[in-house]
């Protein structure tokens, strides 16, 4: 391979980008992976580590925009908008809330519930073939709910993920807490989710680009993309902090900077950054014994061998690069009305990482309209880690031209005018 030009450039070192670096790489295909910091250090670093086939029901459902406008006034809030101006940001609501009709999310679940569940399959066992040890616990993940209020509204959920063909089963609170003893007294029921996963997902990109780089792939990490050299419809070069390096063909995988790199290239990608949080902190005792969603506050909290987060909420502010400390401080709040030992004694880390949520909250995986040798694969949202592995084997079908496993159609970009 020349010193900069590979069959596959890679611009992103998130999971999303090392995945499909990696499964390239397994089908014999020389891949570089351009990455602005240090592989893995953007929202793939931080998240809540749950692998959720249950997510597949999105949040555009009928009913949320009038719910958000209430948030707004609520900094804490679950979901926070932020009033100052901001064109991009707006126009994007605008289209988010167009989506929230029961035609269009059954649509998306669909869609959604297709390469969750195949991504299920297969990340566990990208995982045991290559030696990737991320504490990764097929646990499940259970819902816990203290309003009966709450409770009774979800259970059309249930039944929607039943026919979706994902598990969901309603107990009781005595189970809950006969369950889960970390929890306090008061539970008016739960949802266990026993396809759900967890792992750590700082291990699983560590473990992602050491496999990419043992079996011949390069990651240059520090490498800020500056620019693109094209001709006519196909991209020559990508030029960057640290020169050009060159793909025959070129998968953009850059999460929530996509849209702002994707411009210099005349297409307009209908993601927004949704900023979520998390922290991090040793085990408490008594520590939950597999990942919780403490339901009205919206909390996650995963709790591995070597480590415990509270994360998630989500915050449409652009690209506001402050730590929210309102947000953080919900968190906590929300844990301590859950949890016996809602803190562990030692703070390891406070986090936000932007999320690319895209406006029908699919992904963008898939070539362009506009240039003939790039392909998008971005725009997971929440769900990066859980939607990686089966991304990868789509990217890698989609660039070698095989028959994908995946009907690659609900995920394409061109389902976009513009793209």
């Amino acid at each position: 391979m020349d010193a900069k030009h590979s069959d596959v450039l890679i611009l992103g070192g998130g999971v999303i980008g090392l995945a499909c670096a990696l499964m390239l790489r397994r089908r014999g295909v020389s891949v570089r992976v351009l990455e602005r910091g240090e592989a893995g250090c953007g929202a793939s670093h931080g998240n809540c580590g749950t692998l959720t086939p249950s997510h597949a029901i999105p949040l555009s459902v009928p009913g949320l925009p009038w719910k958000a406008l209430h948030w707004m006034l609520r900094r804490d809030a679950p979901l926070y908008v932020s009033p100052k101006p901001d064109w991009d940001r707006w126009r994007w609501l605008l289209g988010f809330t167009r989506q929230c009709r029961l035609d269009a999310a059954r649509r998306a679940a669909v869609a959604r519930a297709a390469i969750l569940q195949r991504s299920w399959t297969l990340l566990p066992r990208m995982l045991a073939g290559e030696g990737i040890e991320c504490e990764y616990s097929p646990s499940g993940n259970l819902y816990v709910y203290r309003d009966p209020r709450a409770l009774a509204h979800d259970r059309a959920d249930i039944a929607w993920l039943h026919e979706l063909g994902i598990a969901a089963e309603e107990l009781t609170g005595a189970a809950v807490e006969q369950m889960e003893p970390a929890l306090l007294p008061g539970v008016a029921g739960g949802v266990l989710h026993a396809d759900d996963a967890q792992l750590r997902p700082d291990r699983l990109v560590d473990g992602l680009a050491r496999r990419v780089r043992e079996l011949g792939g390069v990651i240059e990490t520090g490498t800020a993309i500056e620019g693109f050299a094209c001709s006519e419809r196909h991209l020559i070069g990508v030029n960057t902090s640290r020169g050009e390096f060159c793909g025959e063909q070129i998968v953009m995988a850059l999460g929530a900077w996509t849209p702002r790199i994707a411009r210099q290239l005349d297409l307009a990608v209908p993601i927004q950054p949704g900023k979520g949080y998390s922290i991090t902190m040793s085990r408490p005792d008594p520590c939950p014994s597999r990942a919780l969603v403490l339901r009205e506050p919206s909390v996650c909290v995963t709790a591995w061998g070597s480590g415990y987060r509270l994360g998630s909420t989500m915050e449409f502010s652009g690209f506001d690069e402050r730590l929210n400390r309102t947000r953080l401080d919900a968190l906590r709040r929300g844990a301590r009305a859950y949890l016996r030992a809602p803190l562990g004694g030692e703070l390891r880390e406070e986090w936000w990482g932007w999320r690319p949520m895209c406006v029908d909250e699919l992904p963008l995986i898939g070539p362009v309209r506009r240039w003939n040798n790039l392909l998008l694969a971005t725009g997971h949202g929440m769900l990066g880690v859980s939607m990686s592995a089966a991304t990868a084997e789509l990217v890698t079908a989609l660039v070698l031209g095989g028959a994908p496993t995946l009907d690659p159609r609900p995920y394409a970009p061109q389902r976009f005018a513009h793209l």
